[in-house]
């Protein structure tokens, strides 16, 4: 049955007023299996709105191909939600931020030089207007105008706290009507003038992001929606944490309960987040101030469910509020979930990198270094190899327009690692590194999740985008081997081990009834685990994060196999699958 939107003084469902009582749950850091688990208790708890961003990178990853299968399939999200009773916001533009990989913009976007990200600058808007041509079709019949459950969506996304150019909102949000959108529109922005000012558009609804002081914030919001309604687009329940952080980051539960009752009572809401997820492969975002700051795996963000959709306290007492502005239906939840500690697993086979350079890569020869997009990748790592013909010794190096990591070797053997800034200068090496005639020299690059927000965005070309210089002069002739790490089947572990590099380990455990667990990785450096082929994301000694989580349905029944990449050469003989998390 076709129904109706409308922004009026308030939001009109179908003529009737209505209060959108939301709630953000990201399809793409949740398996498919969970997804009807996770929108069951958003209506427990009173909802009756889930919210989503679209990630750009995910649907396209390389230019022209297009996903919407599994973990991707927005659309069955969107049918999950309608079935359940639940109306949906779409927040499709191509930038989403989320704390998410570049941004949700795709990393090819960087190939291209001069490339000027979210501004009206025709090369960025064709590539716009290409995903547009694929994406809106499909949403399209889900807008509740074609009796789907879609009521409102967003042009763009916190762009007063990113630029001024109001022709290129303009074409976002003519993009979007010309592909028939025709639900109401809506902009969110940080509460401030300069943001709102900057980020509002004519035809869409003001919207604020914030966490609290929601008196002060809906007052200033007032300013610019015309008596319209005002809503919370983002309402901050928790916050992220980011590697070496000092522990996980957590609200202020009593502060933020009042908070609500006082939206409710003035407007409308959407939680960020309801439930977190996990920022599963290498898919993370990083921010840049001082210094840089990449994103740990777990998504959990103090949500009102935890990562692996756990009932909190915060939940139960957000369901005492919304109980005074709107009826709690009763819902059986659908979904068996257990989670279960398979013990400890020793480690059965392990290979360095090295070995197997040329089963899992294939070298681009260049006379100078290129980032990892001038070769065709977006995610993982890079290592550049060359002989030292000229050297008799090194006494200092320079990797320029370097991001974000690198491990350097001499004849296999580790002599430095580089980190942000420490990327930029000259490293020095007291007393030399002394070396054989024709050493090898390797510098195993790290994309550690390309920065999400402000105009650290355009200088996101990871890898070695300019030169290495050595002894003070431009060091030339490189094989350069693209690592996504996207082909781990195809490691051979038949082949050598070396303590102290970088090296593979694998590990396998008989499941009998697949359940929810926990990878501890405690004892080991750094790197990135896969569960049966699937990246589970990254670990890091630092913390906070310590465990990283694997939902049931990426196991099997019978023989499963985590394999470890790990960069450090810290390693142990064991890992352990607990039946807790530990984000710190």
């Amino acid at each position: 049955m076709l129904g109706t939107f409308e922004i009026r003084d308030k939001f009109y469902l179908d003529g009737e007023p209505f209060k959108v009582i939301s709630g953000a749950i990201h399809y793409f850091r949740i398996v498919p299996q969970y997804w009807r688990d996770r929108l069951e208790k958003l209506k427990a708890m009173g909802c009756n709105t889930v919210e989503t961003y679209i990630p750009w990178n995910m649907h396209e990853q390389k230019k022209g191909e297009f996903c919407f299968d599994g973990i991707l399939d927005i659309c069955a999200f969107v049918e999950t939600a309608k079935e359940l009773g639940l109306y949906v916001i779409l927040r499709p533009s191509p930038y989403i931020c989320a704390e998410w990989e570049f941004g949700g913009l795709p990393a090819w976007l960087l190939e291209e030089d001069g490339m000027k990200l979210r501004v009206n600058y025709e090369p960025f808007l064709s590539h716009v207007r290409a995903y547009y041509k694929v994406l809106l079709p499909m949403l399209v019949p889900l807008q509740i105008t074609h009796g789907g459950p879609v009521i409102l969506m967003q042009v763009e996304n916190e762009y007063g706290y990113y630029a001024t150019d109001t022709d290129y909102m303009c074409a976002m949000r003519d993009m979007m009507r010309e592909f028939g959108v025709d639900v109401p529109l809506v902009t969110s922005d940080g509460p401030y003038p300069e943001s709102m000012n900057a980020g509002k558009l004519s035809g869409a609804l003001p919207t604020g992001n914030f966490g609290s002081k929601t008196d002060e914030r809906f007052a200033l919001l007032s300013r610019y929606t015309d008596g319209g309604p005002l809503m919370c687009t983002e309402f901050w329940v928790g916050w992220f944490d980011h590697w070496g952080n000092g522990g996980h980051m957590r609200g202020n539960l009593e502060e933020s309960v009042k908070d609500l009752d006082r939206m409710l009572a003035l407007g409308n809401v959407n939680i960020y987040m309801f439930e977190g997820g996990t920022n599963f492969g290498f898919m993370n975002g990083s921010n840049y101030y001082d210094e840089l700051t990449p994103d740990v795996t777990s998504y959990d963000y103090d949500a009102l469910l935890t990562e692996d959709g756990q009932i909190t306290e915060k939940y139960c007492r957000y369901q005492e509020v919304i109980a005074k502005y709107a009826p709690i239906p009763k819902v059986e939840f659908s979904t068996k979930i257990t989670r279960r500690a398979y013990g400890e697993l020793k480690v059965e086979e392990k290979v360095s990198l090295f070995s197997v350079l040329d089963g899992i890569s294939h070298p681009v020869s260049s006379t100078f270094t290129q980032p990892m997009e001038k070769l065709g990748q977006g995610y993982g790592y890079i290592l550049y190899r060359s002989p030292l013909a000229t050297e008799e010794s090194i006494e200092r190096i320079r990797l320029w327009r370097a991001n974000d990591r690198a491990n350097i070797f001499v004849d296999e053997r580790p002599v430095a690692t580089l980190y942000d800034r420490e990327l930029q200068n000259e490293k020095k090496f007291e007393p030399a590194v002394t070396i054989a005639p024709g050493a090898v020299l390797d510098i195993l690059v790290e994309n550690m999740g390309r920065v999400n927000f402000g105009p650290y965005m355009e200088l996101q070309q990871k890898g070695i985008a300019h030169c290495v210089q050595v002894n003070g002069h431009i060091h030339n002739n490189w094989q350069q081997y693209t690592l996504p790490l996207d082909n781990v089947q195809n490691i051979d572990f038949s082949k050598d081990y070396k303590e102290n590099t970088p090296a593979f380990y694998r590990f396998s455990f008989e499941v009998d009834e697949p359940c929810d667990t926990f990878l501890d990785f405690a004892g080991w450096g750094k790197g990135c685990a896969f569960i049966n082929g699937f990246n589970l994301g990254r670990f890091w000694e630092i913390g906070p994060q310590k465990r990283l989580y694997i939902p049931a349905p990426l196991l099997k029944n019978g023989r499963n196999e985590i394999i470890l990449f790990e960069t450090e050469g810290r390693v142990a003989d064991t890992i352990t699958l607990r039946d807790e998390p530990d984000i710190g």
